[in-house]
Parts: structure tokens; sequence; C-alpha cells
């Protein structure tokens, strides 16, 4: 029997959007200096996993928190849009509060996980979710058996892990939230489509130093 391919979900380090409480979407925000703090150490703590292969979204504040681990391992970044963070069209770049003042439709249908609820200007979880699992299939077939880490945002993560552990499907009209601290960790072993192990789900240990207890979980 092959070893099991282990995967590594990582959320990117804090954003200067995540830092002013604002929804980041598919917007270029950088990482802030806590962020950059934060991918510095996620990689230390990665380094010795025996990860292969680095996959990010293309939006800088994901390729900004793989570039360190990539580094410390000699490896590519392969930057893709697949793993980009939910479009959220007119919400982008707002606070909470704005976006429930100026978009109230589209702000509640957002917080309360409406599948199908495509934002005005951007695109529905389910938008994101067949475009993330798509790429993560191609992945996960490519490197069978190896170490893979992917770098990517909060909605995108949670939506990914629901799909790993069977709990989203073609009839799913809303859903629970995981959520995916700044840098937290998810590990996943995989054998096939129908013998997934949950191994972590937002692991942040590796940032009690930096952030204590911290779960922000802006987007």
């Amino acid at each position: 029997m092959p070893p099991p391919t282990r995967l590594y979900l990582v959320r990117h380090g804090q954003s200067d959007g995540n830092a002013e409480g604002r929804f980041g979407g598919h917007g270029p925000t950088p990482l802030s200096d806590l962020g950059r703090r934060q991918a510095e150490t996620t990689a230390k703590y990665l380094a010795n996993e025996g990860i292969r292969h680095i996959y990010s979204s293309d939006l800088p504040r994901a390729i900004e928190t793989a570039r360190p681990l990539a580094e410390l391992l000699s490896l590519p970044v392969h930057a893709t849009p697949a793993f980009r963070e939910r479009h959220i069209g007119v919400l982008e770049g707002l606070t909470f509060d704005e976006s429930r003042e100026k978009h109230p439709k589209d702000y509640y249908a957002l917080v309360n996980r409406n599948v199908d609820h495509v934002i005005s200007g951007g695109e529905s979880y389910r938008h994101l979710l067949r475009r993330a699992t798509a790429k993560l299939n191609d992945i996960i077939r490519l490197h069978q058996g190896e170490r893979i880490a992917v770098f990517s945002h909060t909605g995108a993560i949670c939506f990914l892990t629901l799909y790993l552990m069977g709990a989203i499907h073609s009839g799913t009209k809303s859903t629970p939230w995981i959520v995916t601290s700044n840098c937290g960790v998810g590990r996943f072993e995989i054998r096939n489509r129908r013998n997934i192990r949950v191994l972590a789900i937002n692991d942040t240990r590796h940032l009690a130093d930096i952030t204590g207890n911290d779960s922000f979980a802006a987007r």
C-alpha cells in the first residue's frame, strides 16, 4: 500500500486589511508587520514536516506567507488563482459595519454562509468551492503519497476542509464556519477520497509567543 498523502492547509499571516477589520476578498492587501513575523515562525514550524511541494493563492498576502517556507526548503511556490479567497465584489475593502450598512443583503448572505448566493460583483461560496476543490484534487493526484502545503485564506480553507470531511454536497444550502486564524494550520492524511483523516484544524501552537490565543479570523 502506498504511503498516504499529507496535506497542510495554511492560512496567510495577518494582513493590513485584517488588522483594520476589513474584508480582503481578491484585494492586493499585503501582510502587516505581525503577519510577516507569523509567516517566519510558521515556516520554521513546518520546515521539518517533509513537505515537498508548496502551492499558494496568487494574492500577495498568501504568497508572502508561503515564501519563508519555500526559502527554507529551497522549493518553488506554485501560485494559482484557484486558491484565492472568495471574490466578495462590492464588500471588498469594507469593514463589517460598513458592509452591513451599505449592502445588507450581500452581508447577511455571507455571514450566514448561504452557499449559492452570488455577491454583487463577486461570486458565491459554491463558485469558490468548485475552483478550489478542482485544483486540490489535481494536486493530490499529481503528488500522491507526498507532503503538500497549500497557503490560502480563511474562507477557502473553511470550504476545502468541509469538502475533505464530506460535510458539503450539491444539496447543501448553508454551512457552519470553520475558523482558521492567521497562520493557523490544518493537517490531513489522505489515502483515497473515502479514506481521509483530519489530524488538526487551526493549529496555532507555534504562534503562542507572538499572538497568544488570538483567533482573529477576518477575511
